[in-house]
């Protein structure tokens, strides 16, 4: 039977997805932002999209987001205007 976690408000649970790419974000923000010399600006967009690869099919409709996206950055709205940063 698996161990059921009890998750307080605010604290990450360890070995978790999110707690995972939480950190992976934190890291590489602070990476980013040290080599701009632009502490606290934004990076990423907020939360992430998981989804579950069931098929070929699938897998290569994400590879191709994943290959294109960086490309439509810029007239992504919601994507923070760092162009002055950089």
């Amino acid at each position: 039977m698996p161990r059921t976690e009890i998750r307080e408000l605010g604290k990450p649970i360890a070995q978790t997805i999110s707690t995972v790419v939480g950190s992976f974000k934190s890291v590489v923000t602070k990476r980013i932002n040290i080599l701009r010399n632009a502490p606290g600006t934004p990076v990423w967009q907020r939360n992430f999209y998981d989804h579950i690869i069931r098929n070929e099919a699938s897998m290569q409709r994400i590879h191709n987001y994943v290959q294109t996206n960086p490309s439509l950055w810029r007239s992504d709205q919601l994507h923070p205007d760092v162009s002055s940063k950089w």
